[in-house]
């Protein structure tokens, strides 16, 4: 083609760092998929109680990870491809989309951080919620509370964790042992479930954080080279 030297040595830099683009758009895409379908946080937002369920936030951020990893896909293929075929046309259109998808992170990743505590705390709320039925209706309510207890049973067995606190988890095996509902092992008794559940979510949230700060810092280096290349292409005498 009509590059040479610099530019050819950036040409191919570029078509090295779209792979990589791409390979990381896969990677969002997986790491989507797998949260999505995870053990732990299926079987606490399937959760179903007199007809209210869990927050639905996380699972809205997992969706727009998967698009967005998709998205990635589609751009590292661009880029690899334009970046090859040395077209100022694709080259321009992918530098295009990569300033589109770094303001839409900066934009998500602001956003996240300001709200970073937000799913943790919908889902302790629906957690006492469930609490509370499950203690109310096997002291007020014997034919309705099965379903809340095994919504309680649940949470303890995925969160390998018992109650509010130390007071609650002995209640908690109080009430279930009176039952006949082993809701809590005692070997989680002194795990609090508002603990786990910060400690769960904090953890993937965690994940996430440093996979975009990869990618945005890959995108950063993606926008200089194309730039750099479209201007030698442009410049070449072969053009």
């Amino acid at each position: 083609m009509g590059v040479d030297g610099c530019t050819r040595c950036i040409k191919y830099t570029l078509f090295v760092f779209n792979f990589i683009f791409w390979l990381a758009g896969g990677a969002i895409l997986g790491l989507a998929l797998f949260l999505r379908h995870d053990h732990q946080v299926k079987s606490l937002l399937d959760i179903t109680l007199d007809g209210r369920q869990p927050p639905s936030t996380f699972y809205t951020s997992i969706h727009i990870l998967i698009a967005v990893g998709a998205v990635m896909m589609v751009v590292g293929f661009l880029g690899c491809y334009g970046a090859i075929q040395e077209s100022q046309c694709l080259l321009g259109t992918f530098f295009t989309c990569l300033v589109i998808l770094f303001a839409c992170e900066v934009a998500a990743g602001i956003y996240g951080y300001m709200h970073r505590e937000t799913i943790s705390k919908d889902i302790i709320t629906f957690y006492d919620f469930v609490y509370d039925e499950a203690m109310e209706k096997t002291l007020t309510d014997g034919d309705k509370k099965l379903a809340a207890m095994q919504g309680l049973k649940i949470f303890h067995e995925t969160l390998k964790c018992c109650g509010k606190g130390l007071g609650t988890s002995f209640f908690s095996k109080l009430v279930g042992m009176a039952d006949g509902t082993d809701v809590c092992r005692t070997e989680y008794m002194t795990v609090s479930c508002h603990t786990s559940i910060n400690e769960l979510f904090s953890t993937k949230i965690y994940i996430v954080g440093i996979v975009a700060l990869v990618i945005a810092v890959i995108m950063i280096f993606e926008m200089i080279f194309s730039m750099v290349l479209c201007c030698g292409i442009r410049n070449s005498p072969v053009y």
